[in-house]
C-alpha cells in the first residue's frame, strides 16, 4: 500500500518530531483504531505517556496522511 503524505502532515511531523518510521508502526500495528466523519480513520499507538494520532483518508491502494499528531492519554481517557 502507498502512502501519501500532505504538506500539513508533513509541517506537523516536523512541529512533533515524528518520523516515518513511527507512522509505519502506527498504521501497521495500531493500539486502536476508528472511523470519523467524512470515512477518515484515526489510528492510535502509546507511545511513552501519550498516543501517536494519525488521521487517514484511505483507498484500497493508498493511505493519505492527513494529519499526525502526539497526544497525552488523559485527555482520551486511555
Amino acid at each position: 500500500m502507498r502512502i501519501i503524505f500532505t504538506e500539513h502532515s508533513k509541517e506537523r511531523m516536523e512541529k512533533y518530531d515524528i518520523n516515518i518510521e513511527m507512522i509505519k508502526n502506527c498504521l501497521n500495528l495500531p493500539d486502536s483504531k476508528s472511523k470519523t466523519y467524512m470515512n477518515r480513520m484515526i489510528y492510535q499507538k502509546k507511545l511513552n505517556g501519550y498516543f501517536l494520532r494519525v488521521i487517514v483518508e484511505e483507498s484500497k491502494e493508498i493511505k493519505r496522511i492527513i494529519t499526525v499528531y502526539k497526544a497525552r492519554r488523559k485527555r482520551y481517557g486511555i
